[in-house]
């Protein structure tokens, strides 16, 4: 089977990875754009994590003027929030799909992987963490929006899934109304999402960094 390419980082170094965690990026980045961060996130002795950050392939975007840029799927407006192409949000959730099944393959149990994404990369995460059939760790969603929450089929297996949302106050590519929307619709379909705003723009900052650290640990204590 042919994977997304992808950066990947077993941290600590020399610990035994009993633990992985799928972190995506946002439009016009790539894999490379978040793996800085894993030595910041202090995560407890002991446990062993593989950190994938895949790479979007490169696709027209319309809002940009159709300029070919990696991208997890198309934006055609921003109008109403967004107007995007949900066939691509679903078949990059499959690619999702297919590295999870990956990590299992290597001997990380679902309940120990974590899905996780910025901005675009976030709304993938909605719909990859939430459709998948075996129960996950948690799922991670920074900066974002959820565009399929009308049309996600949430699988049982999900139910009462742990949920971080992050976002800035001062985003004005994403603006928090639109990660509170997500947050909403979240609690609507039963969830309890742990929710946490900073003073930012659209980017991550040091103070989300140590509470994206604090809530692995707990999940994947």
């Amino acid at each position: 089977m042919q994977y997304l390419p992808a950066v990947e980082l077993e941290w600590p170094k020399g610990l035994t990875v009993n633990a992985s965690v799928i972190w995506l990026h946002g439009l016009g980045a790539d894999g490379n754009d978040f793996a800085p961060i894993v030595p910041q996130l202090n995560l407890p002795a002991g446990v062993g994590v593989r950190f994938i950050f895949p790479h979007a392939p490169s696709i027209p975007v319309t809002i940009n003027n159709g300029y070919v840029m990696p991208a997890w799927y198309d934006i055609k407006s921003l109008e109403g929030g967004r107007h995007v192409d949900t066939e691509q949000i679903e078949q990059s959730a499959s690619w999702v799909h297919d590295l999870i099944e990956r990590e299992i393959e290597r001997g990380v149990p679902a309940e120990r992987i974590v899905v996780a994404g910025f901005s675009q990369g976030g709304a993938i995460t909605y719909q990859a963490a939430l459709s998948y059939p075996k129960r996950l760790a948690g799922m991670m969603l920074l900066s974002t929006y959820f565009p399929t929450a009308q049309t996600v089929q949430v699988d049982p297996a999900q139910a009462e899934l742990p949920a971080l949302i992050c976002h800035g106050s001062l985003d004005p590519v994403v603006v928090e109304d639109m990660g509170l929307e997500g947050k909403a619709r979240l609690e609507a379909l039963g969830f309890e999402p742990e929710y946490k705003v900073y003073p930012m723009e659209h980017a991550v900052c040091p103070q989300e960094i140590a509470d994206i650290g604090t809530w692995l640990s707990v999940v994947l204590a």
